[in-house]
């Protein structure tokens, strides 16, 4: 008998540990190889663990353990046979399954052997997908309250959207209401990491925050006017966070210490801008980088961003595409905020903070109008920016919002440019 010993592989530098989340297979289960057989979370990401040969699997870890990166986490039998009647699917038909609208029929008319009745429950039975995961947290939706189809009872995305057509009884709902229980669940190692960043911010940073109001009409008559060309032409949707970053990274170009860092007696400033955008993802908020800002276009911006993004919220993305940053904004208007102060990213200096957009009167020339104003929040280090600093920068944020043409000419008005002022 030949034995893969299976180690958990680093995710990337400073992760020494990592946690089952959720295993796809089932002890004694056949796999193939480079077949997804778990999910294992670490503190910056989720991450898929593919089979490293194909044979009879034997676990060494339980859901929600914690192993060392480089410890064995299951066995592989290499010489045993695959199992009479077992169709090897695809790895790319195996990893997208849950895309699959109906189930593929069995090509070949065999009765099914005897020993597949026999088969033993799968610990993915009545797991939801990552991208089926998705949909029930955004709807409310257990997982008791869906069937799953999927590979050994896995529940894809598809058994969601078919459940929420039929509709719910009201014997199946969420628990919520009616009763005195409780329930409890670990804290992911994620989650946990979170925590420990967030609270350590508060204790060992000087944070402020400052505020601002801006006027989007500008910049919505823009979006307004060249959206349909714009999506045709670069095929990408134009929206705000392109213009937010980018006159984060003129503003950070003009006050270069609210782009910087302290480490230990020093500070470090640098001469580019990667950019921390943080979105919400089925595994809790995280924050992918957008590299070298200050060099992209706004179709730039946006492809690069709706691609981390959507790795993101299907958990493929690596722990390298969210460490380096240098700034982070944060858009809490999408779930309907209008003010907040948010907490810096660490080791940055500094975060800002943009909220939802609401009709306003304001006084323009001296008459009252109405004007769509979205207030936003610089949170930063006052141990390395001073109050004129992340006034002014904010300041300089607002400008170039309300000023889009100032983009393109270094923050500087046209007219100046064109004088040579």
């Amino acid at each position: 008998m030949s034995v893969l010993e299976m180690k958990v592989p680093s995710p990337g530098e400073s992760i020494s540990e990592v946690e089952i989340a959720t295993w796809l297979i089932a002890d004694g289960d056949y796999v193939e190889k480079d077949q997804a057989i778990a999910e294992v979370d670490s503190d910056k990401a989720t991450l898929e663990l593919p089979a490293e040969a194909s044979g009879i699997i034997t676990l060494k870890a339980a859901e929600g353990d914690a192993v060392k990166v480089g410890a064995v986490v299951c066995l592989i039998d290499t010489s045993a046979e695959r199992p009479a009647g077992l169709v090897s699917k695809p790895v790319e038909a195996v990893k997208k399954e849950e895309v699959v609208a109906t189930p593929i029929p069995n090509p070949l008319p065999v009765e099914k052997p005897a020993v597949v009745a026999e088969k033993p429950a799968s610990y993915a039975a009545g797991h939801p997908s990552i991208a089926a995961k998705k949909v029930m947290d955004e709807n409310g939706i257990s997982s008791k309250q869906v069937n799953g189809s999927g590979k050994d009872g896995r529940i894809t995305k598809q058994d969601v959207v078919a459940a929420m057509a039929a509709g719910f009884s009201s014997e199946a709902t969420n628990g919520w209401g009616g009763t005195r229980n409780t329930n409890r669940e670990k804290m992911s190692m994620l989650r946990r990491k979170v925590a420990e960043r967030l609270v350590a911010v508060k204790n060992e940073t000087a944070m402020l925050t400052t505020f601002n109001e801006v006027d989007m009409k500008p910049i919505m008559d823009l979006r307004e006017k060249y959206k349909l060309v714009f999506k045709e032409h670069h095929d990408v949707n134009l929206g705000f966070m392109s213009f937010f970053t980018k006159a984060v990274t003129e503003a950070l170009h003009h006050f270069p210490a609210v782009n910087g860092q302290i480490d230990d007696k020093e500070i470090i400033f640098h001469d580019y801008a990667d950019i921390g955008i943080a979105v919400s993802s089925p595994k809790g908020l995280m924050v992918p980088i957008v590299r070298n800002a200050e060099q992209m276009s706004l179709a730039e911006i946006e492809k690069e961003i709706k691609r981390l993004a959507i790795k993101a919220r299907d958990g493929k993305i690596s722990p390298d595409e969210m460490t380096g940053g240098t700034f982070t904004i944060t858009n809490g208007g999408v779930f309907g905020s209008m003010l907040s102060t948010p907490i810096i990213n660490p080791p940055q200096s500094a975060i800002l903070g943009m909220h939802n957009i609401v009709d306003r009167p304001v006084v323009v020339d001296g008459a009252i109008v109405i004007r769509p104003i979205m207030y936003v929040a610089l949170s930063y280090d006052h141990r390395i920016i001073d109050g004129k600093e992340s006034v002014s920068f904010l300041v300089k944020v607002k400008e170039m919002l309300e000023n889009p043409e100032r983009m393109l000419f270094g923050g500087k008005d046209p007219i100046e440019v064109l004088l040579g002022l």
